[in-house]
């Protein structure tokens, strides 16, 4: 485009210079006055700049030019020098100054040479970077989305191990109830395997997976558990949150806190504000189980991880392990849109 322009000004020149017609042996004067420059150009950019400047390197890319415009210009000044005509159909057209628009000496031009290399130079050296830049986002975009499904699917695979086992010795005992169980789980595995691609689900379908868990886990647990969820009701439709990750601390809650030979308790609440969801979970606590943060496996580590790369530093995750009794946490998370998510 800037050589096209560069082209055009003798033309648009003579224009503004009100002649009755074109001079076209200005206008080739004019040519040939900015042709090394074009020549320079194209073949710094189309070899130089790219076979040894772009390599890195720096000093046979600077030889290199310092060679090709001393010779252009110096051949330039000779043709001068020497042959001051061109020949045009029966005239001849009669060169006037030296074969750059500087009609300066070919030193000087070898300066102005360099100027210009070095303008294009840094034009694809930017040009370069920014895709660089676009490349490594992308590729981090990638990675991001590789580590987020990898986070996102580490419910604990022994949940569904166990499960299947209890609902076999369910059959034997109540056959109604073992086929009612067969329908939860595959609600959950229906909701992990399609409806937990999505970057954000409605909370009333995170809450209601959450829900088959529990139905779940009681067939494990016998009336000495206690399993409360509070949910807030009404429970905006219209709220949407990254799947799978309230159910991490449901999940953690039962693992760390139920046992088989103690009353044991599990309370969840789940409500929203206007700007976030709030999510608590409650659970006892046993000496012969320890529900500290390092003790409480990936779960809570993985999800940590997926909050930081969702939302940065705009959560807020309260874990309380004061009383030895019980174990409590506490998330906050902000209320987004799809595309909020999309573009994490």
């Amino acid at each position: 485009m800037v050589w096209s322009l560069v082209l055009l000004v003798p033309i648009l020149n003579s224009k503004m210079m009100a002649e009755e017609h074109v001079q076209l042996s200005n206008i080739l004067t004019a040519w040939s006055k900015v042709l090394p420059y074009i020549v320079i150009f194209l073949i710094n950019n189309l070899f130089l700049a790219p076979r040894l400047l772009m390599r890195r390197r720096y000093l046979l890319y600077l030889g290199a030019a310092v060679a090709l415009l001393s010779a252009m210009f110096l051949g330039v000044e000779y043709y001068q020098s020497n042959i001051r005509t061109i020949p045009y159909g029966e005239t001849t057209l009669v060169m006037h100054g030296k074969a750059s628009f500087t009609d300066l000496q070919w030193y000087w031009n070898v300066l102005l040479g360099l100027f210009l290399c070095g303008a294009n130079s840094l034009i694809k050296m930017m040009f370069a970077s920014i895709r660089d830049e676009q490349r490594m986002a992308e590729l981090e975009r990638h990675r991001l989305q590789t580590e987020m499904d990898y986070l996102k699917y580490q419910i604990n695979p022994h949940f569904f191990m166990n499960t299947l086992n209890n609902i076999h010795a369910l059959i034997d005992i109540d056959q109604t109830a073992a086929q009612k169980s067969v329908i939860e789980l595959s609600k959950m595995m229906r909701y992990v395997l399609y409806e937990s691609d999505n970057a954000t689900i409605g909370i009333i379908d995170e809450v209601r997976f959450i829900e088959n868990y529990i139905a779940l886990m009681k067939i494990r647990y016998t009336e000495d558990v206690e399993v409360r969820l509070k949910v807030q009701d009404p429970l905006p439709s219209s709220v949407k949150i990254p799947p799978l990750l309230l159910i991490v601390l449901v999940e953690n809650a039962f693992k760390h806190g139920v046992s088989y030979n103690k009353s044991s308790y599990v309370h969840i609440s789940i409500a929203c504000t206007a700007s976030e969801v709030v999510c608590h979970v409650e659970n006892s606590r046993h000496n012969e189980q320890r529900t500290d943060k390092k003790s409480s496996g990936l779960g809570l580590e993985n999800m940590q991880k997926r909050l930081d790369l969702l939302f940065g530093d705009k959560y807020h995750l309260l874990i309380n392990d004061v009383d030895k009794q019980v174990y409590s946490v506490t998330l906050k998370m902000p209320i987004k849109d799809d595309e909020v998510y999309s573009n994490r």
